[in-house]
């Protein structure tokens, strides 16, 4: 029986979309440009042929616009005034399907994901693994990248079997990869002669590289090791604290301990930090110069995890009752045969160690981005009740509690993901030059992320004392095409909606 594959992406649709067009004009904004400045406005930005041409500052807050200040008629326009403009989002690591999903359901169609993350303002994807396939994932890439369909730009990377004997065969499924117009790797693990020829051959062939350090052969390869052979990212924290270890060589594993079973890999993997070195020690200085002299990157991905130290708040999030599919929420429970629904018996204590557990990650992390280190943004959704979209909202919101300041938390979701993409000659920040894909919400996200979320942010009205919701992104860029972002988030309503209607008839 062959994979059963998810309903494509419908054609594009002029009610949700517009453009391109050849003279875009966007008045009256509040730039945050991506590069870690701070806002400044309001600012008219133009964009001829997906290509922005000038960003021009036309007055002060608090008083009149300079009217002479101000760019030609464009042939669209957006009144942005008193809104906050800033850069396309990249997902550092996503994925558009995977084969389980379709065990308790219909596998979510691409426009279910896809209006979920362009909904949100995400106009960039780094998709690792293909877990739809090479040829299926590629062909969504393609259809994007012709604008044909509402979907951000896909940047692929497809999943390297672990059971290769040979570089040989390393090499050769390198460069059939290449050839099938793959943008880059994603490694789990497998034998280390094996994987350093694919690292050779993946740089001879220009393609990225991104490593998830499973446990099964993270004793002979660790974020280290990848790294030294060219590695771009490392995903999650696997094989960090490993390259920590200053007293031992593996992690203190339970005698019972089946890594098949995902509670015991889970459960122990909240215990895994306390057994690298602390923090200002010279193991951890030491890894962490070798990393930055590197150019390396962290694609930390807090959001999946996040279930481990308070499975009650991720069940209950605002948004799985209008967003969430059924059959996504029913792979979301407990269950021993599906990746990710691992909470069979999850005890206060497995939360508090992953408590802790966070608040020494974070500390890596963050301590790496002080030291100049690339840190990028990525959910990982589809898993353990994270939801596109609205979870990698979620995850800028980790980074913040990780330290990083607000700008610098838009850098890592912008500029540091072009970066890593190696497309911020392109991408990543609002600067001349650069393509136009933007993100207009009518809140200010550095006062509040919050406020990026599809279901807004609640505040009690200061004038009526009522319950209100603000935010949510209005309009999503991307190559110039304006996208309604409310409309994106309207239409997965109604296919939740309609799903559960359906669900109710039969």
């Amino acid at each position: 029986m062959g994979l059963k594959l998810p309903q494509e992406a419908s054609p594009r649709e002029s009610r949700i979309s517009q453009g391109p067009f050849k003279r875009l004009v966007i008045r009256g904004a509040n730039l945050i440009d991506g590069t870690g400045a701070p806002p400044i406005g309001p600012v008219d930005i133009v964009v001829e042929d997906n290509k922005i041409t000038s960003i021009n500052v036309v007055g002060s807050p608090g008083v009149p616009i300079n009217e002479n200040a101000r760019p030609q008629k464009g042939d669209h326009e957006i009144d942005a005034h008193g809104a906050y403009i800033l850069p396309g989002f990249i997902d550092a690591h996503s994925h558009i399907g995977n084969a389980l999903w379709g065990l308790t359901g219909d596998m979510p169609s691409m426009d279910y994901i896809f209006k979920l993350w362009m909904g949100h303002g995400i106009t960039t994807s780094r998709e690792v693994a293909c877990g739809m396939g090479a040829d299926f994932t590629l062909r969504q890439k393609r259809r994007s990248a012709r604008n044909e369909i509402t979907a951000p730009r896909l940047m692929v990377h497809c999943g390297f079997p672990t059971n290769f004997a040979t570089g040989k065969q390393a090499r050769d499924w390198v460069k059939g990869l290449k050839k099938r117009g793959a943008d880059g790797i994603k490694f789990f693990g497998g034998n280390p002669k094996v994987l350093e020829a694919a690292f050779d051959e993946a740089k001879k062939q220009e393609l990225r590289t991104a490593f998830h350090h499973a446990q099964l052969s993270v004793s002979r390869v660790n974020v280290l090791t990848s790294a030294r052979w060219g590695l771009n990212s490392m995903e999650h924290w696997y094989g960090l604290p490993e390259a920590l270890f200053d007293d031992r060589t593996v992690q203190d594993y339970p005698l019972d301990y089946n890594y098949a079973n995902e509670q015991d890999r889970f459960g122990e993997a909240g215990r895994l930090w306390r057994q690298a070195a602390k923090p200002g020690s010279d193991k951890w200085n030491e890894v962490m110069d070798e990393l930055l002299s590197l150019d390396f990157t962290l694609d930390p991905t807090f959001t999946i995890y996040e279930a481990n130290r308070d499975v009650m708040r991720a069940r209950n999030a605002d948004w799985h009752n209008e967003y969430t599919l059924p059959s996504v929420w029913e792979f979301f429970q407990p269950n021993r045969v599906l990746h990710g629904s691992y909470h069979f018996d999850w005890t206060t204590k497995d939360e508090i160690d992953w408590k802790n557990n966070f608040e020494m990650w974070m500390t890596f992390v963050n301590d790496y981005k002080n030291r100049g280190g690339r840190v990028t943004a990525g959910s990982d959704s589809g898993f353990i009740f994270k939801l596109f979209g609205f979870d990698y909202i979620r995850e800028l919101e980790l980074l913040q509690e990780a330290g990083f300041h607000p700008l610098e938390v838009m850098k890592s979701a912008t500029l540091n993901g072009a970066e890593l993409i190696g497309r911020d000659n392109e991408l990543g920040s609002i600067e001349v030059g650069k393509l136009a894909d933007m993100v207009i919400v009518y809140e200010n996200p550095i006062n509040n992320l919050k406020v990026l979320y599809g279901t807004g942010h609640m505040r009690l009205n200061d004038k009526t004392n009522e319950v209100e919701r603000v935010g949510g992104i209005k309009w999503t860029i991307k190559d110039g095409i304006v996208y309604d972002a409310e409309a994106l988030r309207a239409d997965v309503r109604k296919m939740v909606s309609d799903a559960k209607a359906a669900e109710n008839t039969e």
